[in-house]
């Protein structure tokens, strides 16, 4: 567009403004979720210093600001996923086989807070707490339960696991190479993030320098042996739910994504060789264009710093693949039939912002673990989205909006201002040790919370469209303490059947093994082997790296 043409809309856009300024508005605050201005019109004008070829250009070529495949959702879908895992290992086999003949296409692995902490169900501290928010897995056995029945060669997995992600990927193995699968045939994910935990989340078990450590042992040998799965899936989702903005969310996952790179990187491993198989998950919160503009900006600076900053050749590399999930933090308790509602515009969100992979939220999951009805309609919102409203007919359908342009612009040069400050403190685990990214969120989420109760943000249900004395009459899924019984039973069995000279044997290697630093994956698959429990390898490895003690910030 000329500039005397642009000087034109100006000052016209000017002398509109004069004349609408005078016009009642609503008594809210005109910004996103995030708390980011929102301008009353967007106009050419404020897309003039965007360059469409080098910061838009077109799907499935750099810098895939539109999107990462030439053809999108007209050539493939997004991969529907629901995350499941609930009681014993049996009860989510049982789910799982009802999603997979429902037409869901992935699964994704919910474990319980025992297993995410590295503790087997029999541990102490485990106790009331096994199955409750995941399914309870602590050894081979329970594995092998979980999956039986599913060709593990023909479906993708992916694993929410962190501080035990190589542990569980070790059991995944076993699984299936038992099954008669070949690891090259294996698809699918290990969250693996454990400096979100940090940031976030607080799983952790080990120090930073141990568990980064262990995240390229992951990249080593998943380069080496398993080319179609994902070592590691960089998460923006906790840091999302932990009430930092969408333009933290953006900066501090890709901060994390990077610095995993470099550690790539630093052991020697070619980045056109591991770094394509790295994927990231974001949040898709409940401000519908903020996350679209969000999804757009996140490849956009992918790809530059991929190519500019580490040298990567390949377009393979340069290309962001991400999983979405709907927004957990955004769910009532109150009035939850107004969940899928909200479900369905974050789902959208997502689409539109060219997502490879979404789970929807059930309903009642603010209350308990999905039930089968709740999940159900959790799916069909995806697939009413995909066959239904005709958003996948056209790639990237909001790109030229004056209004997504800018936002995503926007969002994009606040990310990079975010790079320079955790830059200055020495990079993102020095950032961590000083707290920075825990007080970014906190006061993110401490001035969304102020919002809420002065009613300058409405969520319906909760500060707004109250409805008193409100009976839930939607069902609960209910985890027998039978549960926990079940499953130190099982692990007991596990003991009593296994051959205790390899349990020692196998243990004593992986110890040293983590003495002269050598990779990991081998001997965690020997121990798998040999049932040995994931309490015990995880134990084994604090005796070596120590446990990691969060310093307090204020």
């Amino acid at each position: 567009m000329g500039s005397d043409n642009l000087e034109k809309i100006k000052s016209q856009k000017k002398a509109w403004t004069e004349k609408v300024k005078s016009v009642k508005s609503l008594p809210v605050k005109f910004t996103t979720v995030s708390g980011e201005p929102i301008e009353m019109l967007y106009t050419p004008d404020d897309v003039a210093q965007i360059n469409y070829l080098s910061d838009i250009g077109f799907p499935g070529e750099f810098p895939f600001t539109r999107g990462i495949h030439s053809n999108m959702y007209r050539g493939r879908l997004w991969t529907m996923r629901q995350f499941a895992g609930f009681g014993t290992p049996e009860d989510t086999n049982q789910r799982y086989h009802y999603l997979l003949k429902h037409g869901q296409t992935g699964l994704s692995v919910a474990f319980d807070l025992p297993t995410l902490m590295g503790r087997d169900a029999d541990d102490p501290q485990s106790k009331g707490e096994v199955g409750i928010c995941g399914v309870a897995i602590s050894s081979l056995a329970d594995m092998e339960v979980l999956f039986k029945g599913i060709n593990l060669s023909e479906v993708s997995t992916s694993m929410t696991i962190n501080g035990p992600a190589a542990m569980l990927l070790a059991f995944y193995i076993v699984v299936a190479q038992k099954q008669g699968s070949k690891l090259t045939q294996l698809r699918g994910t290990t969250q693996a993030d454990i400096l979100k935990e940090y940031v976030a989340q607080k799983e952790w078990i080990y120090p930073p320098t141990p568990s980064m450590k262990i995240i390229t042992d992951m990249f080593e040998y998943c380069t080496n042996e398993m080319p179609q799965w994902n070592p590691i899936s960089v998460s923006g989702y906790h840091i999302r739910e932990a009430g930092s903005t969408a333009v933290q969310e953006l900066a501090f996952t890709l901060a994390d994504g990077f610095a995993y790179v470099e550690a790539g990187m630093a052991i020697g491993l070619d980045v056109d060789e591991f770094a394509p198989r790295l994927s990231y998950f974001f949040n898709s919160h409940l401000d519908f264009f903020e996350e679209i503009a969000k999804f757009r900006a996140a490849r956009r600076i992918y790809a530059k710093r991929m190519r500019d900053k580490y040298g990567a050749k390949y377009p393979r590399t340069w290309i962001l693949r991400f999983h979405t999930q709907t927004a957990g933090c955004t769910l009532t308790a109150q009035q939850p039939e107004n969940n899928i509602i909200r479900t369905a515009y974050q789902a959208l969100a997502g689409v539109l912002g060219g997502t490879q992979s979404l789970h929807t939220n059930s309903m009642d999951e603010t209350l308990a673990l999905p039930s089968e009805k709740a999940v159900k309609i959790a799916l069909r919102t995806q697939q009413i989205i995909a066959h239904e409203i005709g958003v996948t007919n056209t790639i990237d359908p909001l790109g030229g909006s004056y209004f997504v342009e800018a936002l995503t612009d926007k969002m994009e040069k606040e990310a990079e201002a975010y790079f320079e400050k955790i830059d200055a403190l020495g990079g993102v685990i020095p950032a961590i040790e000083a707290g920075f990214f825990q007080r970014e969120i906190a006061d993110a989420a401490y001035r969304y919370q102020i919002e809420l109760d002065k009613k300058e943000k409405i969520i319906v249900g909760m500060n707004d469209y109250i409805e008193e004395n409100e009976k839930i009459e939607i069902p609960i899924l209910y985890i027998s303490p039978e549960v926990e019984i079940k499953q130190r039973e099982r692990i007991a069995e596990v003991r009593a059947s296994r051959n205790q000279e390899k349990v020692i044997e196998t243990l004593d290697n992986l110890r040293r093994s983590a003495e002269d630093g050598k990779n990991l994956m081998p001997p965690l698959i020997e121990c798998t082997r040999a049932y040995v429990t994931l309490g015990e390898m995880c134990n084994t490895l604090a005796e070596v790296f120590g446990v990691y003690e969060e310093p307090a910030v204020f």
